[in-house]
């Protein structure tokens, strides 16, 4: 991740955007704030979307309130995998 900071004009936000598509860029004022500018791609869009499904959300919250877990070597051993 590149670190860039905005003075005046400069940098372009054609040039911020030419950078980020080569890696994530944090973009810091002059007043100290900081934005990430990254590209997005199909699998971020789809945690987006996913994270707005209210449904979803409350199920997977409720779900990790279940005190009940079971070891992952017992998982293996019930399924016969070693």
């Amino acid at each position: 991740m590149k670190t860039i900071e905005v003075r005046g004009n400069e940098p372009t936000l054609k040039s911020v955007l030419d950078m980020a598509s080569q890696e994530s860029v944090i973009v810091k004022t002059a007043t100290g704030r900081e934005f990430i500018v990254t590209e997005v791609d199909e699998f971020a869009h789809e945690v987006a979307r996913t994270r707005q499904n209210r449904e979803l959300m409350a199920l997977l919250e409720e779900r990790l309130k279940d005190p009940v877990r079971i070891p992952f070597e017992q998982v293996k051993k019930e399924l016969g995998i070693e």
